[in-house]
Formats: C-alpha cells, sequence, structure tokens
C-alpha cells in the first residue's frame, strides 16, 4: 500500500521489518528502495544481514529432512 502511494521511506520500514523476519519478497523489495534512493546502503546491509541471520536460524536437520520427505527424495 505505501509502495503504490509512493511513499518509499514508510514502505522501507515495513520491508525492514519482514526482511528481519526472513521474509524473501521483502528482500526483493528492499533493493527497489534502494534503487530509487529511499533506502542507504547501510541500511540496506544491515537488513541483508539480518535476513540472512533469521533463514539460517530456520535451518535445522528436522526441518531439512522433512523436505526431503515432502518432494519424495530418499532421506540420508
Amino acid at each position: 500500500y505505501e509502495w503504490e502511494n509512493k511513499r518509499f521511506d514508510r514502505s522501507a520500514k515495513h520491508f525492514i521489518i519482514a526482511a528481519n523476519l526472513g521474509h524473501d519478497d521483502s528482500l526483493q523489495q528492499l533493493k527497489k528502495c534502494y534503487a530509487v534512493g529511499s533506502l542507504s546502503k547501510e541500511d540496506f546491509a544491515a537488513a541483508l544481514r539480518a535476513h540472512q541471520a533469521a533463514v539460517d536460524a530456520t535451518k535445522s536437520p528436522q526441518r531439512e529432512a522433512a523436505a526431503k520427505a515432502e518432494t519424495g527424495l530418499p532421506l540420508m
């Protein structure tokens, strides 16, 4: 909504929150915010690091086994 109304600074704040929780699409939107100048390089880098930390935190052997089982691949 904020992006569509050209409130890029406000939309960037929402995207940063979501990216910090590991939402991939929000990270892509932050790239757009950076491109139009409503997000600093430092803020984008911080959001990128937080996104990666959130993604890494959700990785576990149990999740990987469940993903393999879901796709029908043999478990190791």
